[in-house]
């Protein structure tokens, strides 16, 4: 099929209250990676209230604590759900908050355990020290073999079972500032917490999103076309091993 006869379709999960440090900036570029190619986009946003329909692709972004509550019980409600989308090979994508929420608990310092819906096999709990600056990570994901990004957190998540990170962390602290893994994956759900945004800063890492949700749509692999992304790639590449 050409690229101009593909569609995907996107949901934006809680964007009124999970929009930290400009996570829209994922959706954007998602959006315009399809667009320049051709490929038709169907987009709706999900607030509080809604519920989740079927999509190719779920982003779920970052907030603090208190936007996470508010977000903790409505997303259970709609677990179910969101199991079975993954057993379908639907991609999730996950920033800081939104990643946590995918494990099983996030488990805050003096308030109750917020539940996840268990995507992947994973957990939090909140440090005592926060995490800020600019990361690198060494992935073997996609080419090329590495993922930057800007972290800002103090919650630590812990990786199990057929859950494995994205990448090893280079520059920065990942998951936990002990183990060197940033992110986790399980099938098409990835979490990470990476802003910057993080897709437009990993272009390479987006048409990897788009090429498995057009998989997941269509049942076979894609390749997707070239853009021009000399920009991109070199600005990229720039922060590749720097230590900021």
């Amino acid at each position: 099929m050409e690229e101009k006869d593909l569609k995907i379709s996107i949901a934006h999960l809680y964007p009124k209250l999970l929009n930290l440090y400009g996570d829209i900036g994922n959706i954007i570029t998602l959006k315009k990676r399809c667009e320049w190619r051709g490929i038709t986009v169907d987009f709706e946003d999900v607030n509080i209230g809604d519920k989740i329909s079927e999509h190719d692709i779920y982003f779920i972004g970052g907030g603090q604590d208190k936007q996470q509550e508010e977000v903790a019980g409505e997303l259970y409600l709609q677990k179910d759900f969101l199991t079975e989308e993954r057993e379908r090979n639907a991609v999730f994508l996950g920033i800081c908050g939104g990643y946590q929420l995918m494990g099983h608990y996030y488990q805050p310092h003096d308030k109750d355990r917020l539940n996840g819906i268990s995507l992947m096999d994973a957990y939090t709990v909140a440090g005592s020290t926060r995490f800020i600056g600019n990361v690198t990570v060494k992935t073997s994901i996609v080419s090329p073999g590495s993922l930057v990004g800007f972290e800002n957190h103090s919650g630590l998540t812990y990786l199990q079972g057929e859950t494995k990170p994205l990448g090893i962390v280079e520059v920065g602290n990942g998951n936990n500032g002990k183990d060197k893994t940033e992110g986790g994956r399980y099938k098409n759900v990835f979490g990470t917490y990476l802003h910057g945004s993080f897709l437009p800063k990993n272009p390479h890492f987006a048409d990897y999103l788009i090429a498995l949700a057009l998989e997941k749509r269509y049942g076979e692999k894609f390749v997707l076309s070239k853009l021009d992304d000399r920009i991109e790639e070199d600005t990229h590449l720039s922060l590749v091993g720097k230590s900021y």
